[in-house]
Formats: C-alpha cells, structure tokens, sequence
C-alpha cells in the first residue's frame, strides 16, 4: 500500500523503522489495525528484509562455501590427494547467490506491501520528529502509538580522497562486483575483513590486507587472535601499521582495459605506500542508524558509539527513563551484531507490544559469534584477560586443545586448530570459550548450551556421550582438561 502513504498524516497502532528482524513484528494480533513500515533499504541495493539478508550473513556464507571448496586442495595435499582448483566463476557464484536472496527480498516486500492490507510500507528514509512519530523523506507524516527502531547500522568510511570512486566498496557493494578482481585490497582487520580476504584469497584474487595495528582479530582472545595472524600471513598479504590515505584512479588504458586504482596508504612512521589494484574494500567497522534518525535530536539516550539506549524490556531511555511506547532491537541498540540476538529481541518486543502489563526482558549472556573466514573462527563468553580481571587470574582454569590431537585430526592432518575454554577452577562454571579451525562454529555450540543452562564444565564433559572418532572430541577433550570439581556420580 505504498501510493496511500501519500496525503493526509498516518496514525497506525503500530510503526516499525527497519524491515529486518523488525519485520516479525507484524503478528496476527495486529490483523485488521493500521501498521506503518518504514525502510531505507540495506546497503546500495535498498532492498527489503535488512543486513542480514541483503548485505550481510546469508549472502556472504553464500560466497564462503565455494572459497572453502577451493582452499580444500590444501588439505587434500597433505592427506596425499591431487586435486586441483582451476579457478572460480564468479559471475555464476554471483548470480546463484542474489537469485535466491533477492527473490526472498522481493516476496517479503510483496507479502507486507501488496497482501497485507493494514500495512503501509515507505520506502524511504525517515526522521523522527517525536518519540513515536517521523517524518518521510518524501513528506509523509506518521504518528503512531507505539514506534519501534529497528534501522540497523551501516559501514564506516573513512574520510580520504577518492573515497566515492566506483573501485572503492563496502560490504554493502562488493559481493555483486562484475568479475572476480585480480587484486583487491582490504583495510581493516576485524570479521568482515577477515572473512572477506578468505573469500577472496580462495577464489584466486590476489590479496593485500591492511590494519592500522599489528595483529588481526584483535577483540578476540589474544591466543586465538595471534593464531589467526599467523594462519592469515600464510594465505594471503597481511600489511600491518598502515591506514587508508587516498585511492587514485588510474588510466584503464595503461592495465589492460581495467579501470583500477591506486591505493595509497601511510604508515605509522608517516610514509607512504602505493598499490595498483582492481577494487579496495574498505571494513573498519560499523555503525549504528541512529544519527540518519535524528535520534539524539529527537532527545534519546545514546551509548558513545552511537546506539540508542534500552532497558532490559528494549524500551527507548531519554534522561534514562523509558518513552511510552517506544521501543528498540537491533543493531541500532544492541552491542552485539548477531542476527540470532535481533530474533530474541524482536520476539520480546512483540510480546511487551502486546502485553504491556507483562513485559518481558530480553536475554545477553551466553551470547556467541564466528567468524567465515579462513580457518573459521568461533567465541562465546569472556577472553582469558577478561576472565582473570573478572574473577582473578588464580581462579582461573584453562586448556587449549589442538585438533591435531585427536582422532578425526590425525585424519586432517591438521596442524593448526584450537579449541580453548576458560572455567572457574572452584565450581567449574565455564566462563568462556574460543576455537579457531575447520567447523568451528559447530565445535562450540555445546559450551553455548552449558553456558547458557548453567551446567558445569565436569558435568557437560561427563555427563554424556561423544561421538567416536567425531571432531566433537576436541570439544570433549578441552572440558576434560580443565582443573574443576568431579562431579562423584558422573
């Protein structure tokens, strides 16, 4: 019902900003009662369903699966296996992944803005001229009863000149490139640009990662972080101390007909270096959609990284009391960027929309990540430091189990997995957990659990049975390590 947002002001009983996990909102309670949604689009593509969909998750684990089928003729050399990858399709892995994604992109805009007849969708950036009320770019006024935000967060750029060239990309960008670059240059050295380098790497770019600092990962924990370095500088070129000064367009007449740049970048001593390459993707982080809101001018409580303020039922806090009917999940509020974390957030909402005297509060604990990249990263609770600070570093148990000493990692061959958990020595609560290999994201899922239903690291390691000869054991192992009570009846 795009065209009736036009005219007279829109009083529905519920507006929503950002179509993402905020989408979910629009339960069978409110059949039948005006709903405004209101989206910008996600990334350079505006396309319905949010980042996770569009820019973000989905499509990238999309590109992650043929770069990991390429980089498997390394371990199928060390296991005395020949194959060999002559090369990738791009345009073929391209298409086969935003066939899928735009098409669910443009069945849920279809469903919300043609099927549903309570619901007007706009289309277009908004800015909220009251606590539950903004206004559209094209001049559509809405007052709703209850608002929620849930406008996500976008890509940092840095301001340097040529900045805009059409060589330079975000994550946003990068994925419907035209061909495969021959040489792509990455800044940053967080998960995007980590994953994106794996993805890169494998299919045959050539590829240069920059970071202003030394070491890559480095919010993880620093055992993992500084194995993931070091795996890193094997694949591909990792140039360390170095930030993003300028890109230059160079002449496609003297490179074969492609349009590169140049990147230029300054080291911490002050030189400068350049590089000729095809494309540069620029992954120093993100930021939440506050600001294009108008937030701070509308009078909401914002963190210093610019996230809106929430208490523990997501309502918005100005002067850190929380706004009638207003309320917030996301990106745009969350510290952590986990699809899986919007979803719990959304459902809370929904329900404390709809039950306002039985509000629910949303869950942060036991909150876990992974990172695609080459090998795979996983993390869940605190990193070692953050433990001892914690609780105190004699309190403190800790193993870190290679692959390589198991059963299925004789198999692999493999040289270079860990899996490392931290607990309290005391009770055997574990307080974290880190892995860094082949299915590390899967390695980790039973400490999520324990975590997450408070089981003890004895009982968790005891208290069933593991698969034999499985990849599992290394999990199995690294809780059997730890220097905890024994559980008598286990």
């Amino acid at each position: 019902m795009t065209d009736s947002a036009q005219g007279s002001p829109l009083t529905p009983d519920l507006a929503i900003i950002g179509s993402g996990s905020g989408n979910s909102l629009i339960t069978p309670h409110w059949d039948g009662r005006p709903v405004v949604l209101a989206d910008r689009g996600a990334g350079s593509t505006a396309a319905f369903g949010g980042t996770c969909l569009n820019v973000g998750c989905i499509p990238t684990k999309m590109f992650v699966r043929p770069a990991a089928l390429a980089h498997s003729t390394e371990e199928a050399q060390r296991l005395g296996v020949d194959l060999e990858a002559r090369g990738a399709d791009w345009p073929a892995i391209r298409d086969r992944v935003f066939a899928r994604v735009d098409s669910i992109s443009e069945a849920g805009r279809h469903y919300r803005d043609v099927q549903l007849d309570h619901v007007t969708l706009l289309e277009e950036q908004v800015t909220l001229t009251g606590p539950t009320s903004f206004l559209s770019a094209a001049g559509t006024e809405v007052s709703a009863e209850q608002l929620v935000i849930a406008a996500g967060s976008r890509p940092v750029l840095p301001e340097v000149p040529g900045i805009d060239l059409p060589q330079v990309h975000t994550s946003d960008s990068v994925m419907r490139l035209q061909d495969l670059p021959r040489r792509v240059l990455i800044v940053g050295g967080g998960y995007i640009a980590c994953e994106f380098a794996g993805i890169f790497s494998g299919l045959g770019s050539e590829v240069i990662q920059v970071n202003r600092s030394v070491g890559l990962m480095s919010a993880m924990d620093p055992d993992l972080a500084s194995a993931f370095s070091a795996e890193a500088e094997r694949s591909w070129t990792v140039l360390y101390e170095r930030t993003l000064g300028a890109v230059l367009a160079r002449d496609p007449e003297g490179d074969g007909g492609r349009a590169g740049v140049t990147a230029q970048l300054v080291t911490v001593d002050g030189r400068q270096e350049e590089h000729d390459v095809d494309v540069v993707l620029v992954a120093i982080g993100r930021r939440p959609n506050s600001d294009l809101l108008g937030a701070a001018e509308a009078g909401l409580d914002l963190h210093e990284d610019g996230r809106i303020v929430v208490d523990e039922h997501q309502r918005v806090l100005s002067g850190g009391t929380p706004v009638a009917g207003l309320y917030a999940l996301g990106d745009i509020s969350s510290p952590a960027q986990l699809k899986h974390v919007a979803n719990h957030e959304a459902r809370v909402v929904a329900h404390n929309l709809e039950n306002p005297q039985d509000l629910r509060a949303s869950r942060q604990d036991a909150v876990p990540s992974a990172v695609f990249a080459h090998p795979e990263l996983a993390q869940v609770g605190l990193t070692e430091p953050q433990a001892a600070e914690r609780i105190g570093a004699e309190n403190l148990t800790v193993t870190v189990q290679n692959y390589g000493d198991t059963a299925y990692g004789w198999a692999m061959e493999d040289h270079s997995g860990i899996f490392k958990v931290i607990a309290d020595r005391r009770d055997g609560a574990i307080l974290g957990a880190h892995a860094m290999g082949y299915q590390a994201s899967n390695l980790i899922q039973p400490i999520i659990q324990a975590m997450s239903f408070g089981q003890d690291a004895h009982t968790v390691a005891r208290g069933q049975y593991w698969i034999h000869p499985a990849l599992m054991e290394v999990t199995e192992n690294a809780l059997l390590g730890l220097d905890v009570p024994v559980s008598e009846h286990l």
